[in-house]
């Protein structure tokens, strides 16, 4: 699959997450496992704005938040606690289909990056699309947003 890389500027913004560690082998059962922790205390409390699911891989040892996005902090209940997406320039591109190839996105951009001269900071992250009905039956359209946050300036932004 041929992927754009292109760079933008972004804002934090609020999560509701848990906190993991996974190997790769276990994050096709960790992530989904860990949407359905955080959504059954959204669902149990007034928060506004809960939105798409989200991972944020911290490191290369695979120490993760998942989650969902949020119109504003949140204050946490129990293991969910509040976070946020990094701010600052990354580098992004689109992913359709089944999230197993999503490594295929992610090496497009790091590829990218060591190609023009664009130095990761360290995390990335994967916002899933709102699931359409259409995607059981055609995985193609399946839509994933991958970020990594990149070094402006010399420093990692955050």
């Amino acid at each position: 699959m041929k992927y754009e890389v292109r760079l933008q500027q972004l804002g934090s913004r609020p999560l509701a997450v848990v906190r993991r560690r996974a190997a790769p082998h276990e994050l096709s059962k960790v992530v989904p496992d860990a949407c359905g922790t955080v959504w059954g205390v959204v669902r149990g409390h007034p928060i506004p704005g809960a939105g798409r699911h989200v991972a944020v891989y911290l490191d290369d040892q695979i120490n993760l938040e998942v989650g969902v996005e949020l119109e504003a902090p949140f204050a946490g209940s129990g293991e969910v606690v509040g976070s946020a997406t990094p701010g600052g320039l990354v580098a992004t591109t689109t992913h359709f289909g089944p999230y197993g190839l999503l490594n295929q996105a992610h090496e497009a951009i790091r590829v990218w990056c060591k190609n023009h001269g664009q130095p990761l900071a360290g995390p990335n992250w994967e916002i899933y699309g709102h699931w359409q009905d259409e995607w059981n039956l055609d995985p193609a359209k399946i839509s994933t947003e991958i970020y990594y946050l990149l070094v402006a300036n010399g420093s990692p932004t955050t």
